[in-house]
């Protein structure tokens, strides 16, 4: 069986909230990741940025939380997704978000 589970905390820098044609609601941030880990006994600054997904009625209650300056800390599990571009990126499907401010 393959594992994929992703845990990140971070400060949401943009939100936009939608319905799908189906009728499912979605919010997608922005979230802004910071941190310092050793590797190779050496202290690295860590920098990165990826799109969550939030979908459907489980996160309605929390959606209008979800906006820029907030901090969160997210589970869930990471996908590719093909942009309106052609490119394709990974993008982080919310199974469980937590607030932290």
């Amino acid at each position: 069986m393959a594992t994929n589970h992703l845990v990140l905390s971070g400060t949401i820098n943009r939100s936009r909230s939608f319905k799908s044609p189906a009728g499912i609601a979605h919010c997608v941030i922005m979230l802004e990741h910071k941190s310092q880990v050793y590797e190779a006994e050496m202290l690295r600054n860590i920098y990165c940025q990826i799109q969550v997904i939030f979908s459907g009625e489980r996160f309605e209650s929390v959606t209008d939380k979800l906006k820029s300056g907030v901090d969160i800390e997210v589970q869930g599990f990471i996908a590719l997704q093909q942009g309106r571009n052609g490119q394709n990126r990974l993008v982080l499907h919310a199974e469980n978000v937590e607030l932290k401010t």
